[in-house]
């Protein structure tokens, strides 16, 4: 399903040195996963005998027991394209391993031995098993089958799915085995654990868990054996999780007496982030790593994965306001940089009473406030011409005067008269030529005024306008730094939300600010309300915003991004809808790229953004039919 693959961890009922036991609930637990269209099954370290079999490993009758169980295990699952790990006690060549099975339609398709055991009092692995990290190029024999085994498989499936294996000790390693797996192509990363519980130890696994699953740029899936294991020295929880690059996606109830967990993992999106966003193509391919090819692995009938409409917007409300204070301390100091550079101490900035300039002047003031600098050298210049509202006039006027800046007001309107005038453009007919006389008039006034005082012009353009070119060239496309550059229009909304919260002088006038429709109010009022709103001509920027940052962070598809939007949006906008401005979008990010090439500086505040000069770098001319077509398919 369009990069999607369901991952399994499985936490069954632990049966102490009972192999027979253990296989009836490998294959309990197993059918409930496979009902449930996962393509990958993960099974706690030595999942056949328990862990803490501990001197038994060395008995005959436990070892040809478990191979028993093996053989039921395997063709119980013989059936299923899933692939399904397991724990396993080998005995190789005269030494015990602890290793891992990867089975798929009866067949064992590769052995992975623990690189590290531990020596510590309750976990003293090295009194019966032996490491197998230098173990390379050979095969093994297990119930019957020459099977590859060593640290240098993976196992590679279609869609993008590459198993690397690591067991439990190997995560706390100073070098993990799951680095150069990662580095090798593996993107789902499997540990098979047995791990007791300490007070707070739950924590530390869980951060290593998704940290790797960072570091690695992969999913990460941890099994680990619980309920059942020996109680002698130590507990076990049975803690699973799953998580892909940093975000953990599920984990289970530890202390339950079996466990199941699912995450859809996007292996598209891991693939993408490689390719496009971090260092792991600097990384050694390592080339003596054996692939060890599987069958095609199930797809999921359905999405089980929450998919946010709003990217750019943390959901929980604290991690919000910390991505808020963070936004604008990187504009203030931005812009403080820019300033004293240019040995500049003043800023001109144009005031509409609209979300964009509102942001842009708070975070000017911002600036000044933390460099110490008067207030009043910032001047906010509010234009009111054709189409400006007494609301939109009265809210800029309001916050100028809460904020103590200056305040200029200049009527464009004779001006822009003139220009008509002068290139013989009818007043009367309102096209595009009489919206950018006015934009461009706007930006000659501010450009002036920065002239005439020895001031910097703040641009107040945000990145969903940039991405749609939602400007008017050499009009308020212009500035000398733009401050909203790299602000998304759903996340400048939170942003001003966020100043509310904290002033309590500046809440009602903000409040309405935010209540105020989106418009550029170009176009003559009527009765002093605005005819002219921005999303009913070019769409939602709630959809926009999800556009661009999958279109951009990570180079999906249309037909992937229509795929992801019908999930997050599905209450509020049909799939024709969301097509029909997908294709508007891909029209408009196409054919506007010329602004964006010689756009002005602007501080970067998040990962996607679109300054020409290192973020994103596309020919003006380029032709948008291939992604038209997938859109329409």
């Amino acid at each position: 399903m369009l990069g999607f693959y369901r991952i399994a961890a499985a936490v069954p009922y632990v049966h102490i040195a009972d192999p027979d036991a253990n296989a009836k609930e490998i294959n309990r637990l197993f059918d409930k996963a496979e009902a449930n269209d996962a393509a990958v099954v993960l099974f706690p370290e030595l999942t056949f005998t328990s862990y803490s079999a501990a001197d038994l490993f060395t008995h005959t009758a436990l070892l040809q027991a478990q191979e028993r169980a093996l053989k039921r295990v395997l063709a119980h699952t013989s059936s299923s394209s899933a692939a399904v790990i397991v724990g396993y006690a080998l005995e190789h060549h005269g030494r015990l391993y602890n290793t891992a099975l990867v089975l798929q339609h009866g067949q064992i398709r590769g052995c992975v031995p623990k690189s590290y055991l531990p020596a510590k009092r309750e976990f003293y692995e090295k009194r019966w098993f032996v490491s197998g990290r230098d173990i390379t190029d050979q095969t093994c024999r297990i119930a019957g089958q020459e099977v590859p085994f060593g640290t240098d498989v993976l196992f590679e499936s279609d869609g993008g799915v590459v198993i690397g294996i690591e067991l439990c000790e190997d995560l706390w390693a100073v070098t993990p085995p799951s680095f150069a797996l990662a580095e090798a192509g593996a993107t789902l990363l499997c540990n098979l654990s047995a791990s007791n519980e300490l007070v707070g130890k739950h924590l530390y696994r869980q951060e290593l868990v998704r940290t790797q699953s960072a570091r690695c740029v992969a999913a990460y899936a941890y099994a680990s054996s619980g309920i059942g294991e020996s109680t002698t020295d130590t507990v076990f929880s049975g803690e699973a999780l799953i998580a892909e690059y940093g975000t953990l996606l599920a984990h289970n109830e530890r202390f339950a007496r079996e466990s199941l967990i699912f995450a859809d993992v996007d292996m598209e999106r891991l693939l993408a982030l490689r390719r496009n966003e971090t260092a792991f193509c600097d990384a050694p391919a390592h080339p003596h790593i054996r692939r060890i090819a599987l069958h095609p692995l199930p797809s999921p009938a359905t999405l089980q994965r929450r998919i946010d409409p709003h990217p750019f917007v943390p959901s929980d409300n604290d991690e919000r306001n910390a991505r808020c204070e963070e936004i604008v301390a990187i504009q203030a100091h931005g812009l403080i940089a820019r300033m004293e550079r240019a040995r500049i101490s003043k800023a001109v900035i144009g005031i509409s009473g609209g979300l964009d300039s509102t942001l842009a002047l708070l975070s000017t003031v911002e600036a000044f406030d933390r460099a110490g600098w008067d207030r009043r050298d910032i001047i906010a210049v509010t234009m009111p011409g054709f189409g400006t509202t007494s609301r939109t006039k009265n809210n800029a006027v309001t916050l100028c005067e809460r904020l103590g800046v200056t305040l200029r007001r200049i009527d464009i309107t004779p001006l822009a008269r003139a220009e008509f005038e002068a290139i013989g453009h009818d007043e009367a007919q309102h096209d595009v030529t009489y919206e950018n006389v006015q934009a461009r008039v706007r930006t000659s006034l501010l450009m002036n005024t920065a002239n005439k005082e020895g001031a910097l012009v703040i641009g107040t353009g945000d990145l969903s306008e940039i991405a749609l070119g939602w400007s008017t060239y050499n009009g308020d496309h212009m500035s000398m730094y733009a401050l909203n550059a790299g602000i998304p229009k759903t996340l400048v909304r939170y942003v001003i939300g966020y100043f509310a919260e904290k002033e309590a002088a500046l809440r009602e006038i903000l409040e309405d600010i935010l209540a105020t429709p989106v418009s550029p109010e170009l176009l003559p009022h009527k009765d002093d309300a605005i005819v002219q709103q921005t999303e009913a001509i070019v769409g939602p920027y709630e959809l926009h915003d999800f556009f661009l940052y999958y279109f951009v962070k990570f180079g999906f598809s249309p037909e992937k991004i229509v795929f992801l939007a019908e999930k997050a949006f599905e209450k509020r906008y049909d799939g024709d809808t969301i097509r029909k401005w997908l294709k508007l979008f891909l029209k408009r990010f196409f054919t506007q790229q010329f602004k964006r090439s010689c756009m002005p500086d602007g501080p970067k505040v998040g990962t996607v953004a679109l300054s020409p000069r290192a973020d994103w770098r596309m020919p003006s001319d380029a032709d948008v039919s291939a992604w038209l077509n997938d859109a329409d398919r």
